[in-house]
């Protein structure tokens, strides 16, 4: 019996949000797996320095400026992946989002706008145009969708990040569902607290410590600890897994009320 194959060899991967944090080290990973990396985000001068960290390791990497809220740019980012690549991308990482603050009853308008756009329609556009470029040509591919246990139980403050990320998972089903039969699988990850460069300095703060000893683990994630599923859902270990969402919390999910 052969082992499961991990392999990303030959694979043309986009990851938004990939000029820092978890989207920067997916990106890494997918490469490190065998993909050629396009990296998309809006800081061009942090996507430059990714790139070029990736390309100093020998691996595959480009960068594409991506608005993930605006339909122009997205078309505009996919157009220029595929002429660096001269293919369709085949794998999609939607990481790209915003946390966002505020009780339900203090947001405005804006500030909700700002995060269910980047968190809900943002994925929607970037996996809509990813599909139909692939559709055409009758070409499989692999979306996911990184979502949060907050899409899975809530938090206090952060009533607009918790709703998107929800919505997420239901979208996730949802384009399961519709794009199976086109040998798309749709797949999200819900990552607990992992530690990132964004996050270390609250966590090393009294609230911030408070919530660790409230963890069942009792520690924040590591980045490195959602490789393992990322994998999974990218590679043909995964090629029945559809539609489904792998939860990396260290049990924090299973803390009683």
């Amino acid at each position: 019996m052969s082992l499961p194959d991990f392999s990303l060899s030959g694979r043309r991967a986009l990851v938004t949000g990939a000029s820092g944090g978890l989207g920067r080290h997916f990106a890494g990973v997918l490469a490190r797996a065998g993909a050629t990396v396009v990296l998309a985000a809006r800081r061009a001068e942090a996507l430059a320095d990714a790139v070029e960290e990736l390309r100093a390791e020998g691996l595959q990497a480009h960068a594409v400026a991506m608005d993930v809220t605006d339909e122009a740019s997205v078309a505009a980012a996919f157009a220029a992946a595929e002429q660096v690549l001269g293919a369709p991308l085949d794998l999609l990482v939607n990481n790209a989002g915003v946390a966002g603050e505020g009780f339900a009853h203090e947001i405005t308008v804006a500030g909700w706008d700002q995060v269910v756009d980047t968190n809900l329609k943002g994925p929607w556009l970037v996996s809509r145009e990813f599909v139909q470029r692939l559709l055409p040509q009758a070409l499989p591919g692999v979306v996911i969708h990184i979502s949060s246990i907050l899409g899975q139980r809530v938090a206090q403050s952060v009533s607009a990040y918790c709703a998107s990320k929800a919505g997420l998972l239901h979208l996730t089903e949802a384009q399961a569902l519709e794009w199976s039969r086109h040998g798309i699988r749709v797949n999200a990850m819900a990552p607990g607290y992992i530690e990132t460069d964004l996050n270390r300095e609250f966590f090393q703060s009294e609230p911030g410590l408070r919530l660790i000893k409230r963890m069942t683990a009792r520690r924040l994630g590591r980045a490195e600890e959602l490789d393992g599923a990322l994998l999974l859902l990218a590679s043909p270990a995964g090629s029945f897994i559809n539609g489904s969402v792998i939860t990396v919390d260290g049990a924090h999910l299973c803390s009683s009320l």
